[in-house]
């Protein structure tokens, strides 16, 4: 009995030390869209998101990602349009406040890079993805960077007259920049 307490002791600890939730630095992430509009780039940054990292660099097939984003914090850089993308036509943040990535794997691909997959749901639709990241260590941090390409239309994002790409792009590219510790 003793001895199957102190191995179940040991092998907690272990996990612990082996993989450990980072704790993000939120003056120095940031999780941006960027799209054309009339066919000038565009990027705004969601002012709100919520990241959690479990991250282990010796086996990354045992880590995990979340991400929550707040979909009325999009600042498109004037009052009037972050009001606009927050209506039903486009994010519809009243009934979808958030926006969530929740992996389901990680695995290497090669020194400092990583492929990570899960689902992506916007606006109640949910999409299985697969996208690539970096992973480097400055100042004691480890820096996760990456970006995930969507069409926006698969998304409900743009609904009614905002369905024409004329005006607005369907191709929308999801970056981030993820500081933790």
């Amino acid at each position: 009995m003793k001895k199957s307490v102190l191995l179940a002791a040991l092998l907690a600890v272990a996990a612990a030390a082996s993989a450990a939730v980072l704790k993000t630095d939120p003056a120095k992430t940031s999780v941006s869209a960027v799209f054309k509009q009339m066919n000038v780039p565009i990027e705004s940054k969601f002012k709100k998101h919520n990241i959690v990292i479990d991250y282990n660099a010796a086996a990354p097939d045992t880590s995990k990602a979340t991400v929550e984003v707040e979909t009325a914090s999009l600042d498109l850089g004037e009052a009037e349009m972050n009001k606009e993308v927050a209506k039903k036509e486009w994010f519809n943040s009243a009934q979808f406040p958030k926006a969530t990535f929740t992996s389901s794997a990680i695995k290497s691909a090669g020194p400092g890079k990583l492929n990570v997959t899960g689902k992506l749901s916007i606006k109640g639709k949910v999409s299985d993805v697969t996208f690539p990241i970096t992973i480097k260590t400055e100042g004691g941090k480890q820096v996760f960077e990456g970006a995930l390409p969507i069409k926006r239309l698969a998304y409900n994002i743009g609904e009614g007259e905002w369905k024409d790409t004329s005006m607005v792009a369907d191709e929308v590219t999801i970056k981030f920049h993820v500081v933790a510790q």
